[in-house]
């Protein structure tokens, strides 16, 4: 029966059989080393007959093999033990030669060439370990959000109307009629408020927008979330801090491995979030108090100041303009020129947006009214349903989990962190 790589070191002096990819071959005077690597890890083989290292001269790096042999402890090599007398079972014939050296410790070609190469370069484990981490930020989004008492849901994809926000969409046709790729569940997540009073759901969103910058995807992965019965923003945004704070927990927890290689120092999120309104956002950057949004260097700034005056990687912007905001956007009671929004910063640049949404039918029709739209018209009448018929007050957000994981480890560009990116000029693999 096969086993794992890091199992090897706890089999000293039993027979056992790995499978997995030839990692790499070396070869010295009187004896050549195979490197074996499996989903747990690097194991190393002894090769010392000279049929079977001829065997091994014929077997390129990547080729998919299987080996039974003897385990022996030995201080130098992974875990501390290694496989010696083995019999290799090629399960492939040799593999070519990889675009992309998989072997050494850093990635020697340009992100072009990995991403052009993905479907071999997220093979390399300095690659792979990106993933590792998302997946293991997954895993905490759900965890924590499942122990809040949200619901999981899956909405539709493909939408009869581009609504959401200002984003650019993708149409489509659907059987000879128009249709859009979703920006957004923001519509079906409210409606599913009035079902299950918290949901969530993990799932691709798609933007049109034509950024060809280091933070912007046409297609990412959204971790969405909205709530039921809260008083205004500061609960949704009490609740984001736990998820948050949950997603590095398992990060932490899962791949820990896949940190140290990259390098990577976890960061803690403060129980109480630093919290800055949008005016005083502006102020503190030196930005121009007229200004309706946050710039990137203004992101910085501020992010730069939380990092000094609080310690904290993450610090929280609420009362965002409402013009800046989209239809369904509670504004703040005190002056309805701002909202009851928030964007929270994550080193200095924006990770999620939230804030508390309306929830009264007669709101929303004097809403949409003020930009010139009915709520009676085809584009809202069902999303309007749920309202006529009561809805608590509530609110949510979004996280898009490639800025999320690419801040956390550092990478300049999201792309290096997504599987198979989709942008302005990529779309393949």
């Amino acid at each position: 029966m096969r086993i794992l790589n890091h199992e090897i070191p706890s089999a000293v002096g039993q027979t056992v059989t790995v499978a997995g990819w030839i990692h790499r071959r070396r070869r010295l005077a009187a004896v050549s080393f195979l490197v074996l690597r499996d989903r747990s890890g690097l194991s190393q083989i002894v090769v010392k007959t000279p049929e079977t290292q001829a065997q091994l001269d014929e077997l390129g790096e990547e080729t998919v093999v299987q080996v039974t042999g003897t385990v022996a402890a030995n201080p130098q090599a992974p875990g501390g033990a290694e496989i010696v007398e083995p019999t290799i079972e090629p399960l492939t014939e040799p593999a070519a030669t990889p675009p992309i050296e998989l072997w050494r410790p850093s990635v020697g070609a340009s992100l072009p060439v990995v991403l052009d190469n993905a479907p071999v370069a997220l093979r390399h484990p300095a690659v792979r370990a990106g993933w590792e981490v998302a997946a293991a930020a997954l895993h905490g989004f759900r965890a924590s959000v499942d122990g809040q008492g949200f619901t999981e849901i899956q909405t539709p994809k493909i939408v009869g109307t581009a609504t959401e926000s200002g984003a650019n969409v993708f149409a489509l046709d659907y059987f000879g009629g128009p249709a859009y790729l979703a920006q957004s569940p923001q519509f079906y997540k409210q409606t599913m408020v009035g079902v299950f009073e918290r949901v969530y759901e993990v799932g691709p969103v798609f933007r049109a927008e034509p950024h060809d910058t280091v933070r912007h995807l046409a297609e990412y992965v959204s971790l969405d979330a909205e709530l039921g019965f809260i008083s205004d923003h500061r609960d949704v945004l009490a609740v984001l801090r736990n998820v948050i704070a949950g997603m590095l927990r398992a990060v932490g927890e899962r791949a820990p491995a896949a940190l140290e290689r990259l390098s990577v120092e976890l960061p803690e999120i403060p129980t109480e979030v630093p919290v800055l309104h949008f005016s005083e956002a502006l102020k503190l950057a030196g930005a121009d108090p007229d200004e309706p949004d946050l710039s990137p260097a203004d992101e910085r700034a501020i992010g730069e100041w939380a990092l000094r005056e609080h310690g904290s990687a993450f610090v929280a912007v609420e009362g965002y303009p409402m013009v800046k905001r989209p239809f369904y956007t509670h504004p703040q009671p005190s002056d309805p020129r701002w909202s009851n929004s928030f964007d929270l910063l994550f080193r200095g640049m924006e990770l999620v947006t939230g804030g508390q949404r309306l929830h009264r039918y007669s709101d929303y029709v004097a809403a949409l009214a003020a930009r010139g739209e009915s709520a009676e018209s085809p584009t809202y009448s069902s999303y309007l349903q749920a309202f006529k018929h009561g809805m608590p007050p509530h609110g949510g957000f979004a996280i898009g989990l490639e800025r999320f994981v690419a801040r956390l480890i550092g990478a300049e560009n999201v792309r290096e962190v997504t599987l198979f990116p989709r942008d302005l000029h990529r779309l393949t693999p």
